[in-house]
């Protein structure tokens, strides 16, 4: 065989400039983003995705920052751009740039984005099933029933206060609390009493009885608590074997997860709101949860959260991956969990979606089969091309723009540099 056929003729990576970024907003559940493009002098494009909730800024902001760059120095500009993210949201611009780089330097090198991230451990991701909430238990335990026939072998449910508000007696809060969701949770006052407790036993016992116990079931959106009503509870459903407890309380106290984790014994897991590998530090340290959980869309990007799962896996920490976009960062989130050897599952959230698969080109339709998307060798993220006329059937009617001209962000500059 000739030792050329192997390469891509058509780049030359040590040459490889990036000319320009575009972006386009998507929205419509479970996708609220900026899909981004970046162009390069030898006519390879990189894809990549960004969870801003709406601005654009966050990711155009960069642009004069990358102009000439190569992509293939993706650690080196990313150590560039990443003090424009934060916790939270605000990370998108970032992480979405961090993504199309990786993909171009795959396309650049003949090589799928795993490989940059030091190779798989598997070849094949398995999801967990994110599934609508429904107040009757029946109708609850229906719909995952439907998730098994549909192949999923990982299921998430969220048991929460929600579920109580029609309950008399079930919570005790302080006028206007329940509909303050910008309230962190110790200082909200709301206290589920044991009304409400037996109430969500009764709720997960019947979805358990229904649905049984050979499928691991995890539980997220308990509401705005505070920590001694989470150890209530949590107490009380660790009958049930839940895989795990999501985001119980916010992340940042540490302290408070401590205290949780030594009073229950399901997993605790949190840190989809989490920036770098050093957020996670403090809860790794402390053994303060069982589970990570990054979005690599808000934790950094693919090299970012594999170095957020190989810290956690030398505190005996698993990685669960939050994701929730197009399949541009669900392809991204593949190639992350083929890389990280301590990756359980990456969660899915468009089941009922039927034309999601067709938004992106080169990937197997439907992408997730049988509970589980196979790890692509294609080069960098696996995706060849955009469905562009889907695409523009979901852009935000009040930013119709789709990959305009960004010209006025060629220039735009500041004083980037943290040390003096």
């Amino acid at each position: 065989m000739d030792p050329s056929s192997n390469f891509n003729p058509h780049s030359n990576p040590s040459q490889l400039k990036i000319t320009d970024l575009r972006v386009a907003r998507l929205v419509g559940q479970p996708m609220d983003c900026n899909v981004l493009r970046l162009s390069t002098n030898q006519g390879i494009t990189g894809y990549g995705e960004a969870r801003d909730f709406g601005s654009k800024t966050y990711t155009l902001m960069l642009k004069s920052r990358l102009l000439g760059e190569n992509p293939c120095d993706i650690d080196r500009l990313f150590r560039k751009i990443k003090q424009f993210g934060h916790h939270g949201r605000q990370a998108g611009g970032v992480c979405g740039i961090e993504l199309a780089l990786i993909d171009l330097a795959g396309k650049a090198y003949g090589v799928p984005a795993y490989q940059l991230a030091g190779g798989k451990f598997r070849d094949k991701i398995l999801c967990y099933a994110d599934t609508t909430s429904s107040p009757d238990p029946t109708q609850m335990a229906a719909h995952l029933q439907r998730r098994i026939d549909e192949g999923f072998r990982f299921l998430k449910m969220d048991v929460g206060i929600d579920l109580l508000r029609d309950t008399p007696g079930a919570l005790v809060a302080p006028p206007g609390m329940l509909d303050n969701t910008d309230l962190m949770h110790p200082f909200t006052g709301i206290q589920i009493t044991d009304i409400g407790i037996d109430a969500l036993c009764a709720y997960v016992a019947a979805i358990r009885d229904a649905i049984g116990y050979d499928i691991p079931l995890a539980a997220d959106h308990f509401g705005h608590l505070g920590l001694e009503s989470c150890i209530r509870l949590g107490r009380a459903l660790d009958q049930f074997t839940l895989a795990w407890y999501e985001d119980m309380i916010p992340w940042q106290f540490t302290d408070q997860y401590v205290r949780l984790s030594r009073a229950v014994n399901t997993p605790l897991c949190t840190g989809e709101d989490i920036y770098l590998a050093q957020g996670f530090a403090d809860l790794f340290q402390h053994r303060a949860i069982s589970i990570a959980h990054p979005d690599p869309m808000t934790s950094g990007g693919i090299l970012e959260t594999k170095k957020i799962g190989d810290l956690a896996q030398e505190h005996g920490i698993a990685m669960a991956l939050h994701m929730a976009g197009t399949p541009i960062a669900v392809m991204a989130a593949v190639h992350c969990a083929a890389a990280t050897e301590n990756c359980l599952a990456l969660e899915f959230h468009s089941a009922d979606l039927p034309w999601w698969s067709d938004l992106v080109e080169g990937t197997p339709r439907p992408l997730v089969q049988d509970g589980h998307i196979h790890v692509p060798d294609t080069p960098g993220l696996g995706i060849t091309a955009l469905n562009e006329d889907l695409m523009r059937q979901h852009l935000n009617p009040n930013d119709p723009d789709f990959f305009n001209p960004t010209d006025t962000w060629n220039s735009e500059s500041s004083h980037d540099r943290l040390w003096s």
